[in-house]
């Protein structure tokens, strides 16, 4: 009888130690989202109305968007910023190092193949944040507003899409090509609609690699230029003033690496190279 209860006594502890390891494990490593059934745009909900991009994404360059607002300037400033899918927050800090208010969201898809893909979503330069880490977010629900990273910037939004999940706030310790990262209209244009399926699906968490310590607001670098009224980059207003930004564009996307300060380099000589333009005619 002894023997019987000391038996059922250690299946009773290894049970408990196996259930505790999972509940670790399950806590730790993964959570569940509802799988997405498509992906709208960030602002201007859901097809970016009255907003336009800047400045794109490319690869060992910009690696994302910034959508600014058609009237340019500070005039989309508190503006509101959208979940572009289903998903759940897996990062909401003020991060201060020229980022201001950042917010990552993790979502989970199917692809046409029916393989269940994962991507994050980043929404940079926010003046508010609206949703804290763990927060299962719908898509379309607002999460934030435009800001201007504590005034480094005019109001605008930057907005990633990453497929390398540990990239988090290291982008320098991780691939900056299309290995790591979705261009974010191309993305979200091939994924607009998806077959619903009104179900949860794993994703992992707690994935992000080591990142550096923010800056103070104090430690910023200089404003970056003054971003422009949408038909200021009009074609049939401005003549070729959009080839030529494309073809500057295009030469810039040949440099293997580029720093922030190569970067305010680059815009102020764009800068300067298409206001000389516009005063030729």
């Amino acid at each position: 009888m002894f023997r019987t209860f000391r038996s059922h006594h250690l299946k009773v502890t290894l049970l408990i130690a196996a259930v505790g390891c999972l509940w670790s494990v399950g806590a730790t490593d993964t959570s569940k989202v509802p799988l997405a059934d498509g992906f709208d745009y960030p602002v201007g909900k859901p097809d970016g109305q009255g907003y336009y991009v800047f400045r794109g994404y490319w690869p060992n360059g910009h690696l994302g968007e910034d959508w600014n607002g058609n009237g340019g300037g500070n005039t989309d400033l508190g503006d509101p910023v959208y979940a572009i899918g289903d998903g759940l927050v897996v990062f909401s800090e003020d991060y201060l190092r020229g980022w201001g208010n950042v917010i990552i969201m993790r979502h989970a898809y199917r692809e046409a193949d029916g393989q269940v893909q994962f991507i994050d979503s980043l929404y940079g330069h926010l003046d508010r944040r609206e949703v804290k880490v763990h927060d299962v977010v719908k898509r379309g629900q607002q999460i934030g507003t435009i800001g201007t990273a504590h005034g480094k910037y005019y109001a605008h939004l930057h907005f990633e899409i990453r497929k390398n999940l540990k990239i988090g706030m290291a982008r320098n310790s991780f691939d900056k090509g299309f290995s790591s990262y979705h261009s974010p209209r191309v993305f979200i244009n091939a994924h607009r609609k998806l077959r619903p399926e009104n179900r949860w699906h794993p994703v992992p968490i707690n994935s992000f690699g080591h990142a550096e310590s923010p800056q103070t607001p104090g430690q910023s670098a200089p404003t970056e230029i003054r971003v422009p009224k949408k038909e200021e980059r009009d074609p049939q207003k401005n003549g070729n003033l959009d080839d030529e930004l494309e073809r500057i564009l295009e030469e810039n996307r040949k440099i293997p690496e580029v720093t922030d300060e190569e970067m305010d380099g680059f815009w102020k000589k764009l800068k300067t190279k298409l206001k000389t333009k516009r005063e030729a005619r």
